[in-house]
């Protein structure tokens, strides 16, 4: 069965003005649409559709590069649209705040924790909160590695993710990283970041 990409659950321009609606339109119509479409002939070329995604994850260090830099750009995307909402912002709260709390000492440590991860990651890739038995750590990792590949350096089940390729930023912020991820935090949609963290409880 071929991967689709994913609708948003909401308009290009609902992120405004902390992501502007043409690179929303062009991140997902484009790029995330690329990402689809090339991971399906991955898939095809080598033999794999059959395989679920939690799987290749899994034993990506077996697979050719184009499957992990296809599905990591399928997977990684259709995870940070979730992550985001024109009505997020804010502060968690509940059982995730709590976490928050006891692992980086407040919430405000733990966002400059992300933020520098996300920052000084060079080149591109993505910055992430992970859950571990309940415990939580930021990472980040390169081009479109996510913690759930074998071949990653994070540990633990991701709950957040920035997309910091310059694609996600540049024609609203050009070179100023940092200003796409101060405004990032408008838009974190933590009700689904708490909903992914109760789930990696499960586990």
């Amino acid at each position: 069965m071929a991967y689709k990409l994913p609708e948003l659950k909401y308009g290009y321009d609902a992120l405004e003005p902390h992501i502007d609606a043409r690179t929303m339109e062009i991140h997902h119509s484009k790029h995330h649409a690329a990402y689809t479409n090339n991971f399906n002939l991955a898939l095809q070329a080598a033999g794999l559709e059959s395989e679920s995604i939690e799987d290749l994850m899994k034993n990506m260090s077996k697979y050719p590069a184009a499957v992990c830099n296809n599905l990591g750009g399928f997977y990684n995307h259709s995870f940070f649209w979730d992550n985001l909402s024109p009505n997020g912002g804010g502060e968690p709260a509940g059982e995730l705040m709590e976490a928050i709390n006891r692992d980086f000492g407040s919430f405000e440590n733990f966002k400059s924790e992300f933020t520098k991860a996300a920052t000084t990651r060079f080149g591109s890739g993505w910055a992430w909160l992970c859950s571990e038995n309940g415990k939580l750590s930021v990472c980040s990792t390169p081009n479109q590695v996510n913690p759930l590949m074998d071949i990653s350096n994070c540990n633990g089940t991701p709950i957040l993710t920035i997309d910091v390729w310059e694609h996600a930023y540049y024609l609203n912020y050009q070179n100023r990283r940092p200003d796409f991820i101060s405004a990032f935090w408008n838009v974190v949609d933590w009700a689904e970041v708490a909903c992914r963290f109760n789930q990696s409880l499960l586990l």
